[in-house]
């Protein structure tokens, strides 16, 4: 019943769409700092204002954000499960919203990619998504160019430092602004991505990044009201494979961040040889205390599979 729920919610939601074309090739302007003031409140509403944004939570690291009124996909799985080419070694499949679809999505202003792995840039989703929509615009990281290349005619690849701007309906702007993520090879291999993403001068900026892995001397120039965020690691024997709890405290601390909406993208049904030496260390409730000892004027704001949830902007007096 709660699914049916979640998947009659999101089949409602009304995004503008957006048409405008982008050439492919890497922006290189570099980011500005972000630096705003911001308070929030959190409620499951339909719409959002210039001053307001509003995450839906996919699973996995999927999401659909409406930040001031341009509409974003982010790293999308909604076909099949994942199990990055190989499921003997790790199968996954989301425990809520199994019977959301690529055609139940809105209408949408951009994908965003953060980085080159299934987890992120899940192919099964994106080869029927780009023939839906070929020239829906793409802002990503530049490893992850061979598999895009073949499916939109029109992405931006953004390197750490790089920023774009993105125009929704009625003139909705926001910039986005590409953060260094984990690098998954050799130490010389260009990292993956994570986004800083603002929409004009009084609306909610936010960051994300679905490893909680950061470069500290990077980040310690910007800030962000909003940081979407692992807060449970995902461990395998001698690795981390997503960090979270302390971690995800030094980062809303950098950031100075007033809201921390923490993602459970290791709540999958699992199985295979990966799965079975796959372990999470931390709990909600020990970062919850973490964060109140922390930082006591942050707030943990859990979003639902499914439903949106809405944070508004308020200037502090």
């Amino acid at each position: 019943m709660a699914l049916q729920a979640a998947n009659a919610n999101l089949s409602s939601l009304s995004f503008p769409s957006h048409t405008k074309r982008r050439t492919r090739t890497s922006n290189g302007r570099s980011c500005s700092r972000l630096n705003i003031s911001a308070s929030a409140a959190a409620s499951p509403v339909a719409s959002t204002s210039s001053r307001s944004i509003r995450l839906t939570y996919l699973e996995a690291n999927s999401w659909i954000w409406d930040i001031g009124g341009v509409n974003v996909l982010v790293d999308p799985i909604l076909v099949g499960n994942l199990d990055f080419g190989a499921p003997w070694m790790f199968d996954g499949a989301k425990k809520f919203l199994r019977n959301f679809k690529i055609d139940d999505l809105p209408d949408l202003d951009c994908l965003l990619i953060t980085q080159s792995l299934d987890d992120h840039c899940h192919i099964k989703t994106l080869t029927p998504l780009s023939k839906r929509n070929p020239d829906l615009p793409v802002i990503a990281t530049p490893n992850a160019e061979s598999i895009l290349q073949p499916l939109f005619s029109n992405v931006t690849y953004l390197e750490p430092g790089e920023k774009t701007d993105l125009e929704g309906k009625d003139g909705a702007k926001v910039s986005i602004c590409a953060t260094a993520g984990p690098v998954l090879g050799p130490p010389w291999q260009r990292p993956e991505n994570g986004y800083i993403v603002k929409p004009g001068e009084n609306g909610l900026s936010l960051y994300y990044e679905p490893h909680c892995v950061y470069n500290e001397s990077f980040l310690e120039n910007y800030r962000a009201d909003v940081v979407i965020t692992p807060v449970i690691k995902q461990v395998l024997p001698f690795f981390t494979l997503v960090s979270g709890q302390e971690d995800a405290i030094k980062l809303a601390k950098l950031l100075q961040a007033k809201y921390i909406v923490p993602m459970r993208n290791g709540d999958l049904d699992t199985k295979g040889v990966l799965s079975s030496i796959l372990s999470s260390v931390g709990t909600m409730e020990a970062f919850q205390e973490m964060l109140v000892r922390e930082i006591p004027n942050a707030k943990l704001l859990q979003p639902t599979p499914g439903l949106p949830l809405e944070i508004s902007y308020s200037s502090i007096s």
